[in-house]
């Protein structure tokens, strides 16, 4: 139990003096406590600030506390670095309620992260971080009790207690950030959580009618490419069902392989890659296929999507997961946004309200740019600094032929090479995605390689630091971590793909979510809210009269961000101005 004391703030005497010591501290620790988890239907029921030996705990249903202009100014100010766990959540509540935009943000949570580097094994909720950093036990029982009635002593000592953690939590971590130099990085997953959780709050618009219309007929396609599929693998299978037809489960891959090795077609195993060189030979695999991205397009972008409009909003808020992968990318669910497929039928069921448009944004070859500034190849960074088609430009070097001779073959080729040599394109997965021979494809992979021999350089550096030091990092300094067998060649094969790629893709991850920070503060002088992001593309949702306006800034500050990073390649953004998520 702790002994720092607990202070009740229920009165505007008792705010006042709680506002003057609060304001004098250039360091605090900050929770909340609210009546449930969606901020568009709860409320926030109190607020903790932890200074060096007191506690001070203010119920927000007795005294207005987020109305007092010295609390609100230390909330918001940059240079009171506020402590929280998940701060997240609190932003999303104190902005929907209050108007307040926290900033000098220290999240424990991302701070855990951060320095897990990407690490499996290890939790970043509250209880285990402060056992692993303070050995520290923390009882969590309170959380799930009622905060909307009548509080008990034990309810204000457990929010307070959770404040306090911060401070000592917030000492031990900013030193081992500092060892393991990520300051850098911190500095930037700290200041995109307010344009995170601005993005949550405005949700993206949605055409309810559209998108069922066209689950529907998702739905039935998918029925018919079942019973097209169980007919082309009819002669695998050996017991039919009751009726006469075929008797398979499409959605076991042991099952699948076994019907289509008694047809005489072996391969490995289902994924597409495996299949698509067999497709244009055999029906039934170029069936399966199809059905594989119906069956994908069902359980993933169906009817249940539209449970997760907000009755409230006529909105979708998703969770936006800020390090949900390795590399630092975001992640996303609830739902999840980022796995929409790039396509009109789907995309277009997203539409921007009367009055207001869609200014889509994305990144030029982004990933690209930042390989060509790393690795300082000299043919890639000519290439990119000529303005021209990259890929007609990577088929002319590659098939020694001028560039108003490459072919579409040719230019095709080059795109795969150029989008896929950095996740550890290898000679079978070109033949099967440009459909050639495999030697064929192994000499594309050598004139490619001896084109850009730079880059192949620093991949294989890259590769190679990734097994020989068990981590790599983005440019922002961002820490990744590997953990491998390193007697298992399949495990150091697979390690030696993410050395190569997660530092790039890692890159693209803190540039735009600079972007986000940048563009959260660029747009505030406009009618105008970022509703999207997935991985290079940001989605803003302008008043139609400022849509043009909205776009020159989106496109400038992208730009800006990616700077930062990439300092000898030009960068360049497209930007669209829709009525629907459409490029």
């Amino acid at each position: 139990m702790s002994t720092t004391p607990c202070v009740l703030i229920e009165n505007e005497t008792a705010l006042e003096a709680a506002a003057r010591e609060i304001a004098v501290h250039p360091t605090i620790g900050l929770d909340t406590e609210t009546t449930g988890l969606d901020p568009l239907c709860s409320r926030v029921r109190l607020i903790q600030f932890a200074i060096p030996g007191k506690n001070l705990v203010m119920d927000l249903f007795k005294v207005r506390a987020l109305s007092n202009p010295e609390i609100r100014r230390v909330l918001e100010s940059s240079e009171t670095v506020k402590v929280l766990h998940n701060a997240k959540f609190d932003v999303k509540m104190l902005l929907c309620h209050f108007n307040i935009e926290l900033r000098g943000i220290f999240d424990t949570l991302l701070a855990s992260q951060l320095i897990g580097a990407g690490r499996i094994d290890i939790g970043h909720g509250l209880a285990a971080v402060a056992d692993r950093h303070l050995s520290q036990e923390v009882d969590k029982s309170a959380q799930a009790s009622d905060w909307s009635g009548a509080l008990t002593q034990a309810q204000y000592e457990y929010a307070a207690k959770d404040a306090e953690l911060m401070l000592p939590l917030r000492e031990t971590l900013a030193v081992q950030i500092d060892e393991l130099r990520l300051n850098e990085v911190a500095k930037l997953e700290f200041e995109c959580v307010l344009p995170i959780a601005a993005m949550e709050l405005a949700g993206m618009a949605i055409d309810a009618a559209c998108w069922r219309n066209l689950a529907t007929e998702v739905g039935r396609a998918h029925e018919i490419l079942s019973i097209e599929l169980k007919h082309e693998l009819a002669p695998g299978i050996e017991q039919p069902s009751l009726f006469g037809e075929p008797e398979i489960n499409l959605d076991s891959p042991a099952q699948i392989l076994d019907a289509l090795a008694r047809m005489g077609i072996n391969v490995e195993g289902t994924r597409s890659w495996q299949l698509q060189p067999l497709a244009a030979e055999h029906p039934a695999v170029a069936k399966l296929i199809e059905y594989r991205a119906i069956q994908k397009a069902v359980t993933s972008y169906g009817l249940p999507l539209l449970e997760h409009i907000n009755p409230l909003t006529g909105r979708l808020h998703p969770d936006f997961r800020q390090i949900g992968a390795t590399g630092g990318r975001m992640s996303c669910s609830d739902p999840n946004l980022q796995q929409v497929p790039n396509t009109p039928e789907y995309r277009s069921c997203f539409r921007a309200p009367a009055g207001r448009k869609l200014v889509i944004a994305d990144y030029s070859q982004i990933e690209i740019r930042i390989l060509a500034d790393w690795s300082q190849d000299t043919s890639l960074v000519k290439a990119l600094l000529s303005g021209e088609d990259l890929h007609r430009v990577t088929a002319s070097q590659m098939f020694g032929v001028k560039l108003e001779e490459v072919s579409k073959e040719q230019r095709a080729a080059a795109k795969q090479l150029n989008y896929g040599i950095m996740y550890g394109l290898g000679a079978p997965g070109l033949a099967a995605r440009v459909n050639c021979p495999l030697s064929e494809a192994e000499e594309m992979l050598r004139k490619y390689f001896s084109t850009y021999s730079g880059m192949a350089a620093w991949l294989n550096e890259a590769a190679d630091r990734a097994v020989r030091d068990r981590e790599n990092r983005t440019r922002s300094g961002r820490l990744i971590h590997f953990d491998f067998d390193p007697q298992d060649r399949t495990q150091v094969a697979a390690v030696q793909r993410l050395g190569k790629n997660s530092p790039i893709q890692g890159s693209c991850a803190d540039i735009i979510k600079r972007a986000l920070a940048l563009l959260h503060d660029a747009l505030k002088a406009l009618d105008a809210k970022i509703v999207n992001c997935i991985h290079d593309e940001i989605v803003v949702e302008a008043a139609e009269a400022e849509a043009d306006r909205c776009s020159t800034i989106v496109e400038h500050e992208m730009i800006t961000a990616a700077r930062e990073f990439i300092s000898s390649i030009p960068v360049s953004v497209d930007t669209v101005i829709s009525d629907a998520w459409l490029k």
